[in-house]
């Protein structure tokens, strides 16, 4: 008898007859031998809505009282889910977050799991009932407060259940078929991978691709769960995301995928002094901010005035309250002034087999100058190349490097919802 960890997104469960379609798939994984523990996704978009309500009662709700609002709508999941597989026969317990005994920090808004204690969900399937988990939520002993795991809270609750548990799989259930060498939504010639390693499914979901969060990745890799890709409106297998052991046992594609992402903007400090220090001062501002901060590029300084510009970029959503933090340090750092951008795309591509392989580099930028895309930023690793264009350009470039490195398949992939999720 396996253990099995499944996890349903928002658009698995958009409706009712959607969660009696996933209470179904449930139940014949069941059938079938299973041990199963289920997390859920609020249905459809109740958690935008439900932000959206809050903003319009206060426009800065406070993150204890939203992560209260927040969490109904996984439990309105949980419950219902419960409801539709006790009406198939078979027994099914529903759980919040901290039922489950899911531990963070005190962070509202976007918790980190530090202790995961499921007493009360093995209980449940030693008994040979189904547990039902309410995803994106936990508590903190400290305060005895609700908190959320922020974007990806699911994924990451489904991950942190099977690593406890020890379960042999978590799969988890999305709108499309596993992950793909792109966004299907994006270049519709995309190809589904049967598998692809952690290092290299951590690389894409850093990159926007979205059928995965990071933060999931990194637990599972973390943690040594195996995490299979898969959609929860067929039977299809799907991808799995596994961890290389390292020993060379495992063929490495050159090229894996193509991931863009929109969610980005850019800061240009302008007029930087160009003495040693200011960089060190303008990022530990940014870091007061609790923004993460992603590609950053100098740029050489004039020899007339000794002033540089300084560019990054950083999530859209952190721009204002970055560029706050920066303005009121203007005196103290020298700068001349600051400049936002807020229409870049981020283009990476990714591949483990970049490590042993030449002209990667030359191949990426003939195929964006042949597009007729221009380049603003670059920044690499091992196994990945990124890029920042202008977002007009984004599908133009992801479908031109796409094609240029042989990912194009011969089907149009499907997209069986419309969230990515």
């Amino acid at each position: 008898m396996a253990l099995i960890v499944q996890k349903y997104g928002g658009s698995s469960v958009a409706d009712a007859p959607s969660i009696r379609r996933v209470a179904q798939r449930i139940v014949d994984t069941h059938k079938a031998g299973n041990e199963v523990v289920v997390v859920v996704s609020a249905m459809g978009d109740t958690t935008d809505e439900l932000v959206d309500l809050a903003k319009q009662v206060v426009p800065l709700p406070a993150g204890r009282e939203l992560d209260m609002l927040l969490t109904a709508g996984e439990r309105i999941s949980m419950s219902l889910l419960a409801m539709a597989i006790r009406e198939l026969g078979f027994e099914a317990r529903s759980y919040t977050g901290s039922q489950a005994g899911m531990a963070t920090d005190a962070r509202h808004g976007s918790a980190r799991i530090v202790e995961v204690n499921p007493t009360r969900i093995r209980e449940a399937i030693d008994s040979g009932a189904i547990a039902i988990v309410a995803g994106f939520q936990g508590f903190n002993r400290g305060t005895g407060d609700i908190t959320t795991l922020g974007r990806g809270g699911s994924d990451t609750t489904a991950v942190a259940l099977a690593a406890a548990l020890g379960a042999e799989v978590c799969e988890i259930y999305t709108d499309v078929d596993g992950v793909y060498t792109a966004d299907p939504r994006i270049v519709p010639s995309a190809k589904k991978l049967s598998v692809i390693t952690s290092e290299e499914m951590l690389e894409l979901a850093a990159a926007g691709a979205k059928v995965l969060y990071i933060r999931a990745v990194e637990y599972a890799r973390r943690h040594g769960v195996t995490i299979h890709v898969r959609s929860s409106f067929n039977s299809n297998e799907g991808t799995l995301v596994i961890n290389d052991d390292g020993e060379g046992n495992m063929e490495e594609a050159m090229i894996s995928g193509v991931a863009v992402d929109l969610s980005e903007g850019k800061i240009t400090v302008v007029g930087v002094p160009d003495v040693p220090g200011k960089a060190a001062e303008i990022f530990t501002h940014v870091a007061d901010t609790e923004t993460n901060i992603d590609m950053i590029v100098q740029n050489v300084s004039t020899v007339e005035t000794g002033l540089t510009d300084i560019s990054f970029t950083l999530p859209k959503a952190d721009g204002e309250k970055v560029m706050s933090a920066l303005l009121a340090k203007q005196d103290q750092i020298g700068f001349e002034s600051l400049l936002f951008d807020g229409e870049i795309a981020k283009i990476a591509l990714v591949g483990a087999g970049m490590r042993t392989s030449s002209g990667i580099s030359a191949k990426l930028f003939t195929a964006l100058f042949e597009a007729g895309v221009n380049i603003e930023m670059i920044s690499t690793s091992e196994i990945r190349i990124s890029v920042v264009t202008r977002a007009e350009f984004a599908k133009t470039a992801a479908r031109a490097i796409h094609t240029a490195f042989g990912l194009d398949g011969d089907e149009l992939a499907v997209v069986h919802a419309g969230t990515g999720r």
